[in-house]
């Protein structure tokens, strides 16, 4: 009789991750290491991506009102395999029910971050796969491009498809297909729901965040 085999441990899969600090217009996050943000529109499941991600369930206040995140929200997270970096929720854009100065005011935060933040290393940005890559998502895309400096290299745009669930396996393929033909960035195709996508994304994190970190999550 032989024994089953299980199935071995994900190094990148993070066994921790909790609250740290939030910072609005005028005041700065802790510098803790490696950093990677989370961006999207207000209701692309920015929040229920990255409880899934972390396995923490209510770790990232979600609701059914898009816009709930009004800061810069940092967290600590540490991998499987050791590897310890923060991760920040960016307030959503597009969100046309509040008003323009809160959004005016939202979108120089996010730009300040993106610009200045010395550690950071990935982008991850979040698109509703049935509404593809829009011009705000677009718009993000080159302006982080455009942040790069000498002091920092560009910060690795991660893209993920979210919501996969929502429309059927025949639908899926076409639609990733047309987020990719719009940038050079291929989708991992995610759901909060079903856990897809989890294992590819936390590996592409860690591997995108070795870069400048001192971890070897990319080893593991």
């Amino acid at each position: 009789m032989t024994t089953p085999k299980t199935a071995a441990a994900d190094p990148w899969e993070i066994v921790f991750a909790d609250f740290t600090a939030a910072a609005g217009i005028g005041s700065t996050l802790p510098e803790n290491g490696p950093e990677v943000a989370f961006a999207g529109r207000s209701n692309v499941g920015k929040s229920s991506l990255i409880n899934m991600l972390t396995g923490r369930r209510n770790l990232v206040r979600t609701g059914a009102t898009p816009g709930v995140t009004r800061t810069l929200t940092q967290f600590a997270a540490r991998t499987r395999a050791g590897f310890s970096f923060a991760f920040v929720d960016l307030p959503g854009y597009g969100f046309a029910q509040r008003s323009k100065a809160e959004r005016d005011q939202w979108a120089k935060l996010i730009e300040g971050y993106l610009r200045k933040r010395p550690q950071l290393g990935a982008v991850v940005l979040l698109v509703d796969v049935r509404r593809g890559l829009e011009e705000d998502d677009r718009a993000l895309i080159d302006f982080v491009a455009a942040a790069a400096t000498s002091d920092r290299p560009q910060p690795e745009v991660i893209l993920v498809a979210t919501k996969i669930d929502k429309i059927s396996k025949s639908e899926q393929l076409k639609a990733l297909s047309a987020i990719g033909a719009l940038t050079s960035v291929r989708p991992i195709a995610a759901s909060s729901v079903s856990g897809q996508g989890k294992s590819e994304l936390g590996r592409r994190i860690a591997t995108a965040l070795e870069r400048i970190g001192s971890g070897s999550a990319a080893n593991a």
